[in-house]
């Protein structure tokens, strides 16, 4: 997957991203699915109100270590977070929003929007860590 030289992009993190990008984007189904980055619906259950399934990605190459991006379009910034939304998906290359951590006391939901951004080709990742589904105010 790593280096991959051709215009194609079939791999299980595509088809991963493809399944949360659609969940995000529709109203919940009944899917009774194990707790996976695929799973049919977004939050505990489908009574849940759940937007976004954040992710963590690692790059070919990291040793282990996520990939990390500012949380702000600031040249001089230097607070980066791990972990990101899906907010679009074009072939190989997807586009993500950085989440930060709730600085403020809402325990409900651990990630807040910012307004940074970054797309990355899918053929330099080489896997995906979900977290719990949560709900994200996008800006």
């Amino acid at each position: 997957m790593c280096n991959n030289n051709e215009n194609t992009c079939e791999n299980c993190i595509v088809d991963i991203l493809k399944v949360i990008l659609l969940l995000q984007q529709s109203v919940c189904q009944n899917d009774s699915c194990l707790e996976t980055c695929d799973k049919g619906f977004l939050g505990q259950s489908c009574n849940a109100y759940c937007n976004t399934r954040p992710v963590t990605l690692y790059t070919c190459g990291s040793n282990g270590t996520a990939f990390a991006m500012p949380i702000s379009k600031s040249p001089t910034e230097a607070t980066t977070s791990t972990v990101f939304r899906l907010e679009k998906l074009d072939g190989c290359c997807a586009t993500f929003r950085v989440l930060a951590n709730n600085t403020e006391l809402q325990p409900t939901y651990p990630f807040v929007a910012t307004n940074s951004f970054f797309t990355i080709n899918l053929n330099c990742v080489c896997a995906i860590r979900c977290l719990d589904d949560t709900y994200v105010e996008c800006l």
